[in-house]
C-alpha cells in the first residue's frame, strides 16, 4: 500500500509532467479549477488547484474533502502511483472502476485529451 508521502510525490510528478506537456495535453491542463484527489485506502484527500498547467497549493486533509472540488478524482494510493509512473493506463483504470473522475461536462470534454 502506497504511503501518504508516496502519493504526494506522485501528485508532484504529475504536476511537473503537466507543466512540461505540449500541444493538446498542455491546452487541456491549462484549466483553472479546484481539484481534489481522494485516496480511499489511506482515508485522505489532497486538495489544490489546477492552474496554468500546474497543480498548486496542495494540502492533505483527513477523510473526505470539506468542499466539492470542480474536478474530483478518487482511487487507491497504489493506483495513483501506478498511473503517474505509467504502469496503469487511465482509461482502463476508469473503465474498470479503479479510478473515478467527476467534473462538469465541459471540463470532462476538455480533460479527455489527458486520458
Amino acid at each position: 500500500m502506497a504511503t501518504i508521502e508516496e502519493c504526494r510525490s506522485a501528485l508532484d510528478r504529475l504536476s511537473e509532467n503537466l507543466a512540461q506537456a505540449e500541444g493538446d495535453v498542455r491546452n487541456a491542463a491549462a484549466l483553472d479549477r479546484s481539484l481534489s484527489c481522494r485516496i480511499t485506502d489511506l482515508d485522505i484527500t489532497f486538495v489544490g488547484r489546477l492552474a496554468d498547467g500546474h497543480i498548486r497549493d496542495v494540502v492533505t486533509l483527513s477523510g473526505p474533502p470539506p468542499e466539492r472540488a470542480q474536478i474530483r478524482l478518487t482511487m487507491a494510493g497504489d493506483d495513483l502511483v501506478a498511473l503517474v509512473n505509467g504502469d496503469l493506463h487511465f482509461a482502463k483504470a476508469w473503465a474498470t472502476g479503479r479510478v473515478k473522475l467527476e467534473a462538469g461536462l465541459l471540463d470532462l470534454l476538455r480533460l479527455r485529451t489527458l486520458l
